[in-house]
C-alpha cells in the first residue's frame, strides 16, 4: 500500500537571471512500512523534496498524496494537523527548544494540541526510557551530548505515533558512535512497522536502508 506518492512534482527557485530546478518532475512511490534513503550531494534537491512532502514549503506543480490525502486539497490548518499527527521529524540540527528540558521537548507535539497531561506524561516517560534518556529528563539541550539531543529529537518525533518518520541528515552532526546509535534506532523503528524516509549525502548511511533513491539536479537517477 502506497503511503507517499509524488506525481510530476516540481519546485523551482528564481535566482537572479536563472531558474534552479530543485525538484524537477519527480514521480515517487513509497509503500507503507518501507525504509527509504534518498541520497544525493549538497544541492541535489533531496532536502527540498522532503520539505515538499512534509509541506514545510509549497511546491509549484504536480501532486503529493499522503496516505490517500492530496495535499493540494487541504488548507493550512489541515496541513498543520497532518504534520503534527501523521508525521514525525528528525533534523540534522536537532531543532530542540533551548529553554525547555529534555522531558518538555519530548512533550511538545502534544502540548501544541493541549492534550491531557497525564497520558502525555506517561507516553513521554515511556519514550525517555526507550531511548535511554530518562536520567537526563530534567536537563536542557545545552547540557547534554549530540547523541542525547538526537535521541531526544527521535523521542519527540514519536510522541503522536506518526505514520511516517522523516529524517533529514539525522547523523550529520554526530560522531561515529552516536551515528550508529541513531541508525540502529531508525532501523528498529522500521522493524516495528514504521515508514522511515531518510535524507543523507552519505552512501554508507543510505546503504543501511531497504531501498535507496538517488537524486541529482532535482531528478531521480535511473
Amino acid at each position: 500500500m502506497e503511503i507517499v506518492k509524488t506525481i510530476n512534482l516540481k519546485k523551482y527557485y528564481k535566482m537572479d537571471n536563472y531558474t534552479v530546478k530543485a525538484v524537477d518532475n519527480i514521480n515517487l512511490n513509497i509503500n507503507n512500512h518501507e525504509f527509504i534513503a534518498i541520497v544525493g550531494s549538497s544541492g541535489s534537491g533531496k532536502s527540498t523534496l522532503l520539505n515538499c512532502i512534509s509541506s514545510f514549503i509549497s511546491y509549484d506543480s504536480g501532486e503529493i498524496d499522503l496516505n490517500g490525502t492530496k495535499i493540494s486539497e487541504l488548507d493550512q490548518s489541515e496541513i498543520a494537523e497532518i504534520r503534527n499527527k501523521k508525521l514525525g521529524f528528525v533534523f540534522q540540527d536537532f531543532m530542540l527548544l533551548d529553554g525547555l528540558t529534555v522531558f518538555e521537548n519530548v512533550c511538545v507535539p502534544r502540548v501544541i494540541h493541549e492534550a491531557p497531561y497525564k497520558p502525555m506524561e506517561k507516553k513521554a516517560k515511556e519514550l525517555l526510557q526507550m531511548f535511554d534518556i530518562y536520567k537526563i529528563a530534567s536537563k536542557y539541550p545545552a547540557e547534554i551530548s549530540g547523541g542525547q539531543r538526537q535521541r531526544t529529537a527521535v523521542a519527540r518525533a514519536l510522541m503522536n505515533d506518526p505514520l511516517i518518520i522523516l529524517a533529514d541528515e539525522p547523523t550529520g552532526n554526530l560522531d561515529s558512535n552516536s551515528t550508529k546509535e541513531i541508525m540502529d534506532i531508525l532501523k528498529g523503528l522500521h522493524n516495528e512497522g514504521r515508514t522511515v524516509i531518510l535524507i543523507t549525502h552519505d552512501n554508507d548511511i543510505a546503504a543501511q536502508a531497504k531501498r535507496v533513491i538517488k537524486i541529482k539536479d532535482g531528478k531521480v537517477e535511473s
